[in-house]
């Protein structure tokens, strides 16, 4: 994901050697729920017959994904834009919900990893910039990464918190996306994947945020509140993990849409918010 510019990434081998252990234990567990009668891969008791041809195929497609990602952070000279321990606590949500689907704001030299982390599950990578998809897609052409167009720029954030508490599409009560040109933070032009899944885990690392020209991260945090609340009854908590909050912008719309009493943990620059389904929820976001 971006931070700054695309060429932020510094040398950080011994770094990059822990993502690839990381990684490995993301591919034992993958092997092993493979192997095993766990009911998340087994749709009935009777399951435990070997897999099909094409199950096969498909889950030696994954283990080899894991395998390219090990290499590649055992070979990089560059980091993701995350720390370790910031990694770490969506990591320890993702090793015990995959499968699942998984919407990552972002796409970069650490898409890999999350990918891996979900090998069998579903991952899709949005990102702004067409030309920085090609750049990534050339040396890992087996992630899945859409690009997305964004109607707001950071400068003007302070008017879009106004926009919303003034636009009646923007409400909590009403609160959709497809479709919903009256809310500016509101994606609404986004591939309709996006809008057909019921998302598990929601990572926003992305777009840029830094410079006044810049979409900013305002829609991607109201949106992804939105595909939150709009979740069946019975689907449980989605996780959101927002990135860069030591940032004016991404604590005051975190705090407006995702919400302080949501927020389950913290660390470095990474809040995560496990906001509850729909049932559980009033007619304002927080």
């Amino acid at each position: 994901m971006q931070k700054q510019s695309h060429s932020r990434f510094k040398p950080g081998k011994s770094w990059c050697l822990i993502i690839g252990l990381i990684i490995g234990g993301a591919l034992f567990l993958s092997m092993f729920l493979k192997t095993s009668n766990n009911w998340i891969l087994c749709s009935n008791n009777n399951n435990n017959k070997a897999l099909d041809d094409h199950g096969k195929k498909w889950n030696n497609l994954q283990q080899l994904q894991l395998v390219d990602a090990i290499l590649h952070y055992a070979t990089s000279r560059v980091i993701p834009q995350q720390n370790i321990d910031e990694i770490r606590i969506s990591f320890d949500v993702l090793k015990n919900r995959t499968p699942c689907n998984f919407l990552v704001f972002g796409l970069g030299h650490d898409s890999q990893m999350w990918a891996s982390f979900n090998s069998l599950g579903n991952t899709l990578f949005l990102e702004e910039d067409p030309k920085w998809v090609q750049t990534i897609l050339k040396d890992a052409p087996f992630l899945h990464a859409e690009t997305v167009k964004y109607r707001t720029m950071l400068s003007e954030a302070d008017e879009l918190v106004e926009h919303y508490r003034k636009e009646p599409d923007c409400s909590a009560k009403k609160s959709f996306l497809r479709g919903n040109h009256g809310c500016k933070l509101a994606l609404d032009m986004l591939p309709d994947e996006v809008y057909h899944k019921e998302w598990d885990v929601i990572m926003i690392d992305a777009p840029r945020g830094y410079f006044a020209e810049a979409p900013g991260r305002m829609a991607a945090i109201y949106s992804a509140a939105v595909m939150a609340r709009n979740r069946p009854k019975g689907k449980g908590v989605t996780h959101v993990f927002l990135h860069d909050v030591d940032r004016k912008v991404e604590k005051i719309y975190a705090e407006l849409f995702l919400c302080r009493k949501y927020l389950v943990k913290g660390v470095g620059r990474i809040w995560h918010f496990e906001i509850p389904p729909p049932s559980n929820v009033g007619n304002n976001f927080c």
